[in-house]
């Protein structure tokens, strides 16, 4: 049952093209002379549609992504206490001094090697689930208008948190003082990292051992969904499945930082720790065994991201490759090789060279779409006779209500429509547009009081 009254209008709208170029033109011209007056952006897909946040005007989320990013840093900072305690579980000397009545307990072999290495990984495995709900709180606060927005803000702010906190802060043992203190002197850094990685070997082994091989074991049996269905059935009594709207989804803000994470460990431990390698690769093979059994029988795609994803990968993975190099660096600079050191610094500024030109060549593909590949698909849609039946398709699609919408039918159209006269053309960008036909703009303003004004701006393009 809907109740109408309550619908109030919103400081957006979502404006209907007919074709695909126009509506490309409409989102990426500036539209006004104030900027914060009111924007125009590709909408994303129906079920990607985040609705709560649409009443968020424009002109107060540039403020919440600062207050947001502000608080990412506090909360990365705080974090330092939980992650120095936990290192401080891995010097036996300071355990004996801080706490001596364990100097007994820990004579014992068995008892040594159970502080020292795997409790503490385990303690940081309990902190770190903490950090996707608290990361997913600041996205949705940000006023991302997209569920894929939401999920890359906070799949981003979780890698950072764990690149910092696991490897930096965990490499950089000690006090807090000698953490934002170490890096005092540019030219020591290689030489701080070439000493204090293999330190932490031991330590990054167990944690890919508790929170990699174990997560992995976790995925497959999907542990709180089942905890969560067996209340519903047996202490709940409720025997009815639960509609689409529940189905799972890919965690990606979770596990593309995990996989990023063991990849850079991988990087940056092979030069000087290389027994971690092993065990990384059991890893990653077991998690394309268990992942691409979960996106096939187990995840529901509800709506796509158009590989979002994909420059947050090749960034961190450029960065690792740099952060190995300067390690290398650093060895070499120990071992008092200067021609193996003169080596190193070219390759350095080849890496980042490479990535300039993939950012200059492939960057702008994930941010606009060519204009050449819209008008094509507008020409083999109309030649097809599918532009009206897309067009009717998008004016009943976009609707907050359930019970007005078919869930995921309507997007799986959308997409077939998308997709339509694309199936003899291989190797060419159109892929990027599969997803979303891009006949749709969705208008952010300051309020709700200039949409008139902005509808009749609008009609120009229709």
């Amino acid at each position: 049952m809907l109740f109408w009254p309550l619908i109030q209008e919103r400081p957006a709208a979502f404006v209907f093209f007919r074709t695909r170029y126009a509506a490309i033109v409409a989102a990426q011209v500036l539209q006004s002379s104030n900027p914060m007056l009111w924007v125009t952006q590709l909408a994303p897909e129906p079920n990607d549609v985040y609705w709560s946040n649409l009443s968020i005007p424009y002109k107060q989320v540039w403020l919440r992504k600062i207050a947001t990013l502000l608080g990412a840093f506090v909360f990365m900072f705080v974090f330092l206490a939980p992650v120095t305690f936990v290192q401080g579980l891995t010097q036996l000397d300071q355990l004996r001094q801080t706490f001596p009545f364990l100097k007994g307990i820990l004579k014992q072999k068995f008892m040594n090697q159970l502080v020292t290495g795997y409790l503490p990984s385990v303690i940081l495995m309990l902190f770190m689930y903490a950090v996707p709900p608290t990361m997913m709180l600041f996205s949705t606060i940000e006023g991302n208008v997209s569920h894929s927005e939401r999920k890359k803000s906070a799949g981003i702010k979780v890698l950072y948190f764990t690149i910092w906190n696991v490897f930096f802060v965990n490499v950089l043992s000690g006090s807090i003082i000698r953490q934002l203190s170490v890096f005092s002197s540019f030219r020591d850094i290689p030489t701080q990292l070439a000493k204090a990685v293999p330190t932490q070997a031991t330590f990054f082994t167990t944690y890919v051992l508790t929170s990699g091989w174990a997560s992995l074991s976790c995925e497959v049996i999907q542990l709180f969904p089942l905890l969560c269905n067996g209340f519903r059935r047996f202490i709940l009594r409720r025997q009815e499945e639960p509609c689409s709207n529940h189905a799972l989804t890919f965690p990606h803000h979770t596990e593309i930082p995990r996989l990023l994470l063991f990849g850079l460990l991988g990087f940056t431990c092979s030069i000087m720790a290389p027994l971690i390698l092993p065990f990384l690769l059991v890893y990653f093979f077991l998690a394309f065994l268990v992942y691409r059994n979960q996106i096939l029988n187990v995840y529901v795609p509800k709506y796509e991201s158009g590989g979002q994803f994909w420059p947050v990968v090749h960034n961190t993975t450029i960065f690792s490759l740099v952060l190995t190099q300067v390690i290398a660096l650093g060895v070499f600079g120990i071992k008092r090789s200067p021609v193996a050191s003169g080596f190193t610094i070219p390759l350095i500024f080849l890496t980042l060279l490479f990535n300039e030109y993939c950012r200059q060549r492939f960057s702008p593909v994930f941010k606009r779409s060519p204009a050449q590949v819209l008008i094509e698909m507008d020409k083999q849609d109309e030649n097809w006779g599918r532009a009206e039946e897309i067009y009717k398709l998008l004016r009943t699609a976009y609707c907050q209500f359930p019970l007005l919408s078919l869930d995921l039918s309507t997007s799986q159209e959308l997409s077939m429509a998308g997709n339509s006269g694309q199936n003899k053309d291989e190797g060419s960008s159109k892929d990027q547009e599969s997803h979303n036909p891009g006949m749709v703009v969705l208008v952010l303003a300051a309020d709700s009081f200039h949409l008139q004004s902005i509808s009749n701006c609008l009609n120009l393009y229709l």
